[in-house]
């Protein structure tokens, strides 16, 4: 009996600290599959957004909903920035998809680089305190931050698919996705999408990076290995599924926390590194989901 209330707890832990991992797959996920672009300028946006909630929440003492729209326009501001003149720039001189991924990559170097100069290498937290209540529910602890997490990825995610399934504009992510140059001749402005699936990319980071910064502590160079989380997600899910990336996530966060129960505390960072290396050399393509997942997974 003890033993599967472990367990129990394992999976429900597991899932509740998937949210910011599928968050942060989901907006990896979204911009690769409009732009085309393996974006870890990301990373960059992520540190971006989670110090200036930590300098407007406890630099400043504003409530968390002001905190966290204030860097949530820190990341959409950078985002539009980085689009305008970083990535519409290369596109426009036809650079390599290798050029720009460097480019993303520096930029993510060099926020980090600056985030550690301005605040530091010391880790911090969106809270002065990151415990929160905890309820008992048959034996298994569940926490307030786990069903904020839980409530807050749900509205997001059931957002996204509402907009890309229902809305013109969501339509035409699509048929940029599809074939940017096709759509052009129709009248669709690829700059447009590839801004929007930013901006989107934007919202769903920041929102990612609040929870995770009120669960955890976090440095300025730990975007770039929450990245790589992304990254494993989105190859296993399926390059261009969005809906693949984000279960891919969840189970990745399953398979993390449970490897607790078989490998020693001391190997768990190295985890992801095994992990990516397995999927590169085995899954490149993903794996291989049921027909009816299959399905939906094309139209997100």
């Amino acid at each position: 009996m003890l033993e599967s209330q472990i367990l129990l707890q394992i999976a429900w832990t597991s899932v509740s600290t998937a949210t910011y991992y599928v968050l942060f797959a989901i907006a990896f996920a979204l911009t690769l599959k409009v732009a085309q672009l393996w974006n870890f300028a990301q990373a960059g946006i992520m540190g971006l957004a989670f110090y200036a909630m930590y300098a407007a929440m406890l630099g400043w003492n504003w409530p968390h909903p002001a905190g966290v729209a204030f860097g949530l326009a820190v990341a959409v501001a950078a985002s539009v920035c980085i689009e305008v003149w970083g990535f519409r720039v290369l596109r426009g001189r036809r650079s390599s998809s290798l050029m720009i991924f460097i480019f993303a990559i520096v930029f993510a170097e060099f926020i980090a680089y600056l985030l550690t100069l301005v605040f530091g290498t010391e880790p911090q937290t969106l809270t002065r305190s990151i415990m929160s209540e905890v309820h008992l529910v048959g034996g298994i602890a569940i926490s307030d931050w786990d069903l904020k997490a839980l409530t807050t990825t749900a509205i997001l995610c059931l957002a996204l698919f509402a907009y890309l399934s229902f809305t013109q504009q969501g339509q035409f992510l699509y048929a940029v996705a599809d074939n940017g140059e096709l759509a052009e001749l129709y009248g669709i402005s690829a700059n447009r999408a590839y801004l929007v699936s930013l901006v989107i990319a934007a919202v769903f980071v920041s929102f990612g990076i609040y929870l995770y910064g009120t669960r955890a502590s976090m440095i300025p160079t730990a975007p770039l290995e929450l990245m790589l989380f992304a990254v494993i997600a989105t190859i296993l899910g399926g390059i261009g599924s969005i809906l693949g990336a984000g279960l891919a996530a969840i189970f990745l966060s399953v398979l993390q926390s449970a490897s607790i129960l078989v490998i020693p505390s001391q190997w768990q960072g190295s985890l992801t590194y095994f992990v990516l290396f397995v999927v590169i050399l085995f899954f490149p393509t993903g794996l291989r989901l049921p027909a009816w997942i299959r399905r939906v997974a094309r139209a997100g």
